[in-house]
């Protein structure tokens, strides 16, 4: 690792031009503090002190390239509802185009509810509709991913297994992204990993790695047959797999794998980790970094964010930081 080479990627951040396809969801967090078990059932009453409403899913992975400096184009699909609303407000005050998104009266916009108390979450609620997106939206949003594939450097596709990428989906997105030469990087489910062909980078996690492939991953040994196996059934230039604390593992073809050390100082919350990975990988690919250097890069700013509480927004100048803590 080169911190000097990966400070100069970083000042080329702001000419990263980034589509991100996905399913959007809007995460509300209520926070409050527990005093007392409920007297109705054995569970902690939260008092609440506050609350807010996040774009989440692949709109966060689009916040965060706004946030650092990169153009983001997002495209998926909301409700025609109040929450839809309040994703494409909560967008448009990041400067993301709401262009992309496309209303679904059949679909309610993904809502997760997370009561926090005490830095530790206490439940998670979900509200959504799983089932896949009919051919007319398939159509409309094959429509918007065409006419920006001239105006993007990476695609990234950001499964969250709720719908909206099918194959019907990304097969069309690779071809178009593969013709167009544009990179495209994907944060997978396990139920389509396979079928990505031919992409630059695809970033399971341990556990969606060793579902894909129906291995465990016990050891070193493991770790690697797993990797190398994916990447050879994809066909795709490269495998990195995150791995929490134990860090992420980056299989390239035709290289020895390299697992990178976590840099995480203390860990309160993995949500949206992936997200971030995802973003700041694309951004550094498309700002002409090796996959090497794009995942130390990815590291860094992973190990920031599982340091916040909730989806909180990644700066510059904290990537920055990380960074420049490990010079020596």
């Amino acid at each position: 690792m080169n911190p000097k080479k990966l400070e100069k990627i970083l000042t080329n951040f702001n000419s990263s031009r980034v589509l991100v396809l996905g399913d959007v969801i809007l995460d509300e967090y209520i926070f409050g503090k527990v005093n007392r078990i409920s007297p109705e059932a054995p569970v902690p009453v939260v008092e609440e002190e506050s609350r807010s409403l996040l774009p989440g899913g692949a709109a966060y992975v689009a916040s965060h390239i706004s946030n650092l400096g990169g153009k983001a184009h997002l495209i998926s699909v909301i409700g025609d509802d109040m929450y839809g609303e309040k994703v494409a407000g909560e967008l448009s005050k990041k400067d993301i185009s709401a262009f992309g998104l496309i209303k679904d009266p059949e679909r309610p916009t993904i809502l997760k509810t997370r009561v926090i108390a005490q830095h530790q979450q206490i439940v998670r609620i979900d509200s959504e509709k799983r089932t896949h997106i009919n051919s007319s939206i398939v159509k409309k949003l094959l429509g918007k991913v065409e006419g920006l594939m001239d105006e993007v450097d990476v695609v990234i596709i950001s499964d969250y297994g709720k719908g909206v990428v099918i194959p019907s989906v990304f097969r069309e997105v690779i071809a178009l992204a593969r013709k167009k030469k544009v990179k495209i990087a994907v944060d997978p489910k396990p139920a389509y990993c396979l079928l990505y062909k031919g992409v630059t980078v695809i970033t399971p996690n341990a556990k969606e790695a060793e579902g894909s492939v129906h291995k465990l991953i016990k050891d070193e040994a493991s770790l690697y047959a797993v990797g190398k196996e994916l990447l050879t059934k994809i066909k795709s230039d490269s495998v990195l797999i995150t791995r929490g604390e134990h860090g992420m593992t980056l299989f390239e073809k035709g290289k020895k794998p390299v697992t990178i050390p976590t840099y995480a100082r203390e860990v309160y919350d993995v949500t949206g980790a992936g997200d971030t990975v995802i973003a700041v990988l694309s951004m550094a690919l498309a700002a002409k970094a090796s996959l090497l250097d794009a995942s130390y890069l990815a590291n860094f700013a992973a190990g920031v964010v599982v340091g916040k509480v909730g989806t909180a927004p990644l700066s510059m100048s904290e990537l920055k930081q990380a960074v420049n803590e490990h010079k020596n």
